[in-house]
């Protein structure tokens, strides 16, 4: 069975960084646009970044030059770079799957294209 499993997250003051990891087991990512997600309290899940498997990424305008999205050279692993984070960022994090367009993944019809979801990780930014 397919399976995304995101670590990394915590707590982390503002301007701090952190990075998540997710591992993907049972398919290979390689084949499929891989997306990160994140999920505030009360709203839908937005995708922040995501990358096709030719490499070419895209950034929800809000994260573009703070997030980088990358995967591991080897191992199906997808990492989510945070730089300068903001109170704003705080949320649960997700990592995701989908068959859909890369572009398509930072725009609000990103969560009904997802095929696997990751269980999420969340990250709180303090003062």
């Amino acid at each position: 069975q397919e399976q995304l499993v995101e670590s990394g997250g915590g707590s982390v003051q503002a301007g701090g960084s952190l990075r998540l990891s997710c591992a993907a087991s049972q398919f290979v990512i390689d084949t499929y646009v891989m997306a990160w997600f994140r999920q505030f309290p009360g709203k839908e899940r937005e995708g922040v970044a995501a990358m096709d498997p030719d490499g070419t990424t895209h950034y929800l305008d809000s994260v573009k030059g703070r997030f980088t999205i990358s995967k591991g050279n080897r191992d199906s692993i997808l990492y989510l770079q945070m730089e300068s984070l903001q109170l704003d960022d705080t949320a649960t994090y997700y990592c995701a799957a989908s068959s859909g367009a890369g572009w398509l993944m930072v725009t609000p019809s990103a969560p009904s294209l997802v095929l696997y979801w990751g269980q999420g990780t969340q990250v709180t930014v303090s003062a």
